[in-house]
């Protein structure tokens, strides 16, 4: 009896490659597909797998058929119903539906749509692709550049200091062993044949002193091999890398106000979830700063800032400000990109909103790499948003966003954050 053991990292007729291929190729129904999905789940699950649904006419190949060749007279039933140019009306539904149409039939045949599981990876690759960060600079390599003196493989040229000792030693035993190899087999055998004749009585006394000479002067050639030569000497080989100095911070400033209701302050968790989880994936060198305000504005960590129940009035400025101070402390702006997201109803007290837009047109908007701002309402639009609107114009890195449901956030998203053109 045989047995066969299959060792492949992709057992159980499972094959990656053969996966990534499907996924490129119907990446655009696929990106559909993940689009939708991500609106109907909860907070929690953002960041977990899909089961996608493709329909099957979506993913059908063209297929060659062998035709029926040669010449043939076919008699084809004509109508009496209709001319040229007539519109024909949809036949009623019912025949042929096949799986998913939500009604029975007793006739007709169709075909069920192609469902298949992805992964977390898989997801969030598909979530964020063609995404990035507007207007990320490298704001320090005009100013200074930091190298780092890395390990960069082996070489034969260097100095003293920096010598490879055991691969030196490694090509000096290489090259022994080749230019002696065929010297100390004669003088294997030279001493064997030697002692033959020095064990054997009547031995010829000329053989035995050639057989010495020879073994002589192997000996003196195999001692001329020196034990290691220049060529044989390798060096640990250095170079400077020069390391990326941008740094970038994302401030993330959500209204938690009471008028803020419950599934409004949902739509912005899960607008700030989708941010948070396209920057750490994204980008490895990057800080997220997490205010939450209602009067007073605070700084909280990740945790606090999506499942913190605090509540009150409205004072947007309060954010502004402490992002101002947070910003002048920590991150200058010379050595770092700095963003903002704002997420809010609009609804504020209306002789604050006046200095919410002071704030942004003198304090933060020259700063600012990127700064937009959302707001979440079914209402006309608050005196917040007719405040920022005359920023718009002035200030190009500025970007206003309405959500009016949990439908718009991931188009909304996408707009904000996709990538801009070379």
């Amino acid at each position: 009896m045989t047995h066969f053991i299959d060792k492949r990292l992709n057992n159980k007729g499972k094959s990656t490659v053969n996966r990534q291929r499907f996924l490129r190729r119907y990446k655009r129904q696929i990106k559909q597909a993940v689009s939708d999905a991500v609106t109907n789940r909860s907070v929690t699950d953002v960041d977990s797998g899909e089961r996608i649904s493709i329909p099957t006419k979506n993913i059908s190949e063209p297929v060659f058929h062998i035709g029926k060749g040669g010449d043939r007279r076919m008699v084809h039933p004509g109508n009496d119903q209709f001319q040229r140019g007539d519109r024909i009306e949809r036949p009623p539904q019912g025949g042929g539906g096949g799986a998913g149409q939500g009604q029975a039939s007793n006739s007709g045949e169709g075909a069920d749509d192609f469902v298949f599981e992805i992964s977390r990876d898989e997801y969030l690759d598909i979530l964020f692709d063609d995404l990035a960060l507007p207007n990320l600079k490298k704001n320090n390599f005009d100013k200074m550049v930091e190298f780092k003196t890395v390990r960069a493989g082996i070489t034969s040229e260097g100095i003293p200091a920096n010598i490879h000792i055991v691969r030196s030693l490694r090509e000096s035993l290489a090259r022994r062993t080749a230019m002696t190899a065929g010297k100390r087999r004669a003088l294997k055998q030279a001493q064997a044949r030697l002692q033959q004749l020095t064990d054997t009585p009547g031995s010829s006394t000329e053989e035995i002193r050639a057989l010495q000479e020879e073994i002589e002067l192997l000996e003196q050639k195999i001692g001329k091999v020196p034990f290691i030569d220049t060529f044989d000497l390798k060096y640990n080989n250095y170079t400077k890398r020069a390391v990326p100095t941008s740094k970038a911070v994302m401030f993330c400033l959500m209204d938690v106000s009471g008028s803020m209701d419950q599934a409004t302050k949902d739509i912005a968790k899960r607008f700030y979830i989708l941010l948070y989880l396209f920057l750490t994936r994204t980008y490895k060198e990057l800080d997220v700063v997490f205010i939450r305000h209602h009067t007073q504005a605070k700084e909280v960590d990740e945790h606090e800032f999506f499942y913190s129940q605090e509540t009150g009035g409205t004072i947007v400025s309060s954010a502004l400000k402490l992002m101002a101070e947070i910003q002048k402390e920590r991150y200058p702006a010379d050595q770092w990109n700095i963003y903002a997201a704002q997420a809010s109803d609009g609804d504020n007290w209306a002789d604050d909103s006046p200095l919410c837009r002071q704030i942004l047109d003198d304090a933060l908007l020259p700063l600012c790499r990127y700064f937009t701002y959302i707001e979440i309402t079914n209402r006309a639009h608050q005196t917040l948003w007719r405040e920022y609107e005359s920023l718009v114009g002035a200030h190009p890195h500025f970007a206003l966003q309405h959500i009016r449901s949990v439908e718009d956030i991931f188009p909304v998203f996408k707009e904000l954050f996709k990538k801009q053109p070379a």
